[in-house]
């Protein structure tokens, strides 16, 4: 992957729900303590105050940001929204960017990675997982400027080893995105991770078995889950649901909504060993 150094422009986007402004303040604070320039989002008030702008004006917003002269992209945080926008981004087009982004933003890693361009899986500079969390941001820091390549963590829940293209973030956001007319199934031989927030065990087991049903485990040669913040005690849902796939499984490896969240690169071939717990790129 592509690494940034001190003195790149970035732009920060809103593809789906708008930032507090003191927050997003204190994130590009942070940016701009990494030697980065930061070009912030212009946020057009609208009649659905959970999205910061109309469809065509967050996907305007995206397609300016990343076609501007800057190195990397980074959304301001996720919420709801991404979903709506995708068909008016004309993904084939877009030059090779760093993006950065999670939660909704599943929803475009998705597309990015469909078209070969690689993206991190990271806390974003509007949330207080980001702006609160210094260990975060120090993850995402080695990500971008240190071009780390390995990962540590974790505890094995069906032990092998996997080796493929990573894919993959929010299951709810994969869930809802199955069977749609821009669908595709993660490339063959894909290492999924997967976490989520605020979902009842009951409500995890539809979303997995919903993805379970579509074939979207079909082709994963490995798994490696993350947080399931507010989920509640899921741990037998995700051995029903998962377990039994054949494949290697790495729990609890700590990326998603939690504290101290690691960033992961998406769209990159990587080694999973789930029997001791480390994720390289190979």
């Amino acid at each position: 992957m592509s690494s940034l150094s001190r003195g790149d422009r970035v732009a920060l986007v809103s593809p789906a729900g708008p930032a507090l402004p003191s927050r997003l303040a204190a994130g590009v604070r942070v940016l701009q303590s990494w030697g980065l320039e930061v070009t912030t989002p212009v946020v057009t008030p609208w009649s659905l105050p959970y999205l910061a702008g109309s469809d065509a004006a967050r996907a305007e917003e995206f397609v300016a940001g990343w076609c501007s002269d800057v190195e990397a992209v980074f959304c301001v945080r996720g919420g709801y929204g991404c979903l709506r926008m995708t068909d008016l981004v004309p993904w084939k087009d877009l030059p090779p960017r760093v993006f950065v982004g999670s939660s909704d933003v599943t929803v475009l890693h998705t597309e990015l990675n469909a078209v070969g361009l690689p993206t991190v899986f990271a806390p974003m500079p509007g949330t207080s997982d980001f702006v609160d969390d210094p260990l975060a941001q120090a993850r995402l820091y080695s990500v971008l400027f240190e071009d780390v390549r390995s990962w540590t963590a974790g505890t094995p829940v069906v032990p092998g080893v996997a080796r493929g293209v990573l894919t993959g973030g929010n299951a709810a956001l994969l869930a809802a995105g199955v069977g749609g007319p821009r669908w595709a199934p993660p490339p063959d031989g894909a290492i999924a991770l997967l976490e989520d927030v605020d979902e009842e065990p009951y409500r995890l087991d539809r979303i997995l078995t919903q993805l379970l049903r579509a074939g979207w485990f079909e082709p994963v040669s490995g798994i490696v889950l993350g947080s399931w913040t507010g989920c509640g005690d899921v741990s037998s849902v995700l051995v029903d649901r998962l377990g039994s796939l054949g494949v290697p499984v790495l729990g609890e490896f700590g990326f998603g909504h939690c504290a101290g969240s690691w960033s992961l690169p998406l769209g990159v071939e990587a080694e999973l060993d789930a029997s001791v717990g480390t994720l390289t790129l190979v």
